[in-house]
């Protein structure tokens, strides 16, 4: 009779209960650990061990063996606590010989997203404590200190002993390269797995010595990166983690006194909420960035009355809705090149017909409304978009192809929906599965036509994958 596995106690540390999930996973896919083992190229003895905790794994083993049982990214997940945990034993040990430096104005960081740092404080909670405080989702709990003190004095994640200008442009270039990999693959792509570093690292700038006159533009480095993550973070459904970050994001701008940094984080925390449900808050962070418009580029200020009609819009206040879009019209026919931030380059004409043509999309759909402002809208915006906005693109595709199928010509929106599901394929999105979803109920009245049968079979496909 086969010997009763031992229990195994994950309140140890994180590592120890990143073996327990292991052993969880393998019994619930019913695998020996010898099945285990011959998917990574271990012995079941090992894998036994790494399991109990009595043989160290690492970043890749943990991905290879999330793999073999089939956990859905869960092991790769929680792997981060455990590097988390590692990072905050070395800054235990180079504590005992000096404290970390402060910033250039030798105060600690204020909680201004409305957060106790020392409820929150990681090293004041017991072992299951501080496991239920990072399922909360993440960087869902952090307050503006949290983690700068987790991260290595020493070795390739160090923070540097004072902060450079040079070190300011990496944060810098690494958001734009995450807003870049955003718009090609989705939130729930590459951007999520790879970010988490990169912002702890950037956070931790915050409580180094820098000189004041960088204040400024470390500050808005930093809240740059937390915007992009926080939108990403929203595209794949992280909506807790999304509400922090993009909170961090406009704190941070506010702290660099950047007008155009707290406007693109506030059209983020409008979107966002729209998005869930909540448009009375949307149209409230809308009309906030709002404040000082003379501050603000004609883009800028276009863009968050879009924002506004998008809210509108789902207050199903129709003439609120239209008076929002001109308004956005005339301000976004006075911008001129050359007078934005460089992290608003992607909205072009074709990302400001997208946005209004999303508005007008959901007052078209209101009895005894016209059809005709949102299918122009998105109709330009699809052929105006690059292929370096695979998303947007697909996005408006989506709309029109729901628009156009709720208009009753079947046959031109399985066309549209064929382009734009092909795209929505190569995406990790949860906004554009939700749209697709969208779409295929839509086309449910007309199913038994072959080609809709055939595009309902794809989004279903797609769907799932």
């Amino acid at each position: 009779m086969a010997q009763k596995p031992k229990p195994l106690d994950e309140t140890a540390s994180a590592r120890a209960w990143w073996g327990k999930e292991l052993r969880n996973w393998r019994t619930t896919r019913k695998m020996s650990t010898s099945e285990v083992g011959a998917k990574v190229h271990l012995s079941a003895t090992m894998i036994e061990r790494i399991e109990k905790n009595e043989r160290k794994c690492d970043a890749a083993l943990a991905s290879l063996l999330d793999d073999a049982v089939e956990a859905g990214g869960a092991l790769r997940r929680l792997w981060r606590l455990v590097e988390i945990e590692a990072a905050e034993a070395a800054a235990h040990a180079d504590k005992s010989t000096g404290k970390v430096d402060q910033g250039a104005s030798e105060r600690p960081i204020e909680g201004m997203l409305g957060l106790n740092p020392h409820a929150l404080s990681e090293r004041s909670q017991p072992n299951m404590e501080r496991r239920a405080f990072f399922s909360l989702g993440g960087v869902a709990a952090l307050a503006p200190t949290a983690f700068i003190d987790l991260l290595p004095s020493s070795g390739p994640h160090a923070l540097p002993k004072d902060v450079r200008s040079e070190d300011i442009q990496q944060v810098l270039t690494a958001a734009d390269t995450l807003a870049g990999w955003d718009n090609l693959y989705g939130g729930g792509g590459i951007v999520g797995s790879s970010s988490m570093g990169l912002f702890i690292w950037a956070k931790g700038l915050l409580a180094t010595k820098y000189p004041s006159e960088l204040k400024a533009d470390l500050y808005t480095a930093v809240g740059r990166l937390s915007v992009v993550m926080g939108a990403s973070a929203f595209d794949a459904y992280a909506h807790h983690d999304a509400t922090e970050l993009l909170r961090f994001g406009t704190w941070c701008a506010e702290q660099g006194n950047n007008w155009h940094l707290r406007a693109a984080s506030l059209n983020w925390r409008a979107r966002h909420e729209i998005w869930c449900g909540r448009p009375d808050e949307g149209l409230t962070y809308a009309e906030n960035g709002l404040l000082r418009s003379d501050r603000l580029t004609p883009r800028e200020q276009a863009m968050l009355h879009n924002a506004r009609a998008r809210a509108w819009a789902k207050m199903r206040r129709p003439d609120e809705v239209l008076v929002a879009i001109d308004q956005s019209d005339r301000i976004f026919a006075r911008a001129r090149d050359g007078e934005d931030e460089p992290w608003m380059a992607y909205y072009d004409e074709a990302q400001h017909h997208g946005d209004t043509g999303h508005a007008a999309f959901d007052i078209a759909l209101m009895p005894g409304q016209s059809h005709q402002l949102a299918t122009s809208r998105l109709e330009t915006a699809i052929d105006g978009h690059t292929d370096a906005y695979v998303r947007s693109r697909a996005l408006s595709g989506t709309k029109l192809a729901t628009l156009t199928m709720a208009a009753g010509d079947p046959h031109q929106a399985v066309a549209i929906a064929n382009r734009a599901l092909t795209e929505v394929g190569k995406l990790r999105s949860k906004r554009a599965v939700t749209d697709m979803e969208e779409l295929s109920s839509a086309s449910a009245r007309y199913a038994r036509r072959p080609e809709v049968a055939e595009l309902r079979s794809r989004i279903a496909a797609t769907v799932r994958a």
